[in-house]
């Protein structure tokens, strides 16, 4: 539990960014973009919240990435529609719009994070060599 509590509270704090991002409508280049490089570090740490440790973090990165775009490319088919969803809320999760930038922005997002676990990695490395 120690070593997920990390993960636990990035989780939180990131939703409570999402939420105000979602609420308060900074701007567009921050609700459109920003909030979708956000949320792959969401789903990251909600995987690793509760993950083993044996679960490789490089193949929990990708797995959300193919993840994001597995529900984007739903969204171009309209799966909320198909499914009848009709609840406001749960359509905004959903998402109801395709858009190709969304690709990016999940991209970008791994990529930081993939970026993060090869940082800590290596000054993990480095501290057990001192």
């Amino acid at each position: 539990m120690k070593a997920r509590l990390p993960y636990i509270i990035g989780f939180l704090l990131l939703v409570a960014v999402e939420v105000c991002i979602g609420v308060f409508y900074f701007n567009f280049f921050i609700r459109a973009y920003v909030g979708d490089v956000i949320i792959v570090w969401v789903l990251y740490c909600l995987f690793r919240s509760f993950m083993p440790k044996k679960f490789d973090s490089y193949g929990v990165a990708l797995g959300i990435l193919a993840f994001s775009f597995a529900v984007e490319f739903l969204q171009k088919a309209h799966i909320a529609d198909i499914l009848g969803v009709k609840n406001e809320l749960l359509r905004i999760i959903i998402g109801t719009s395709y858009a190709p930038e969304d690709l990016w922005c999940y991209a970008v997002g791994t990529a930081v994070t993939l970026l993060e676990i090869f940082l800590y990695r290596q000054l993990k490395k480095r501290k057990t060599n001192d």
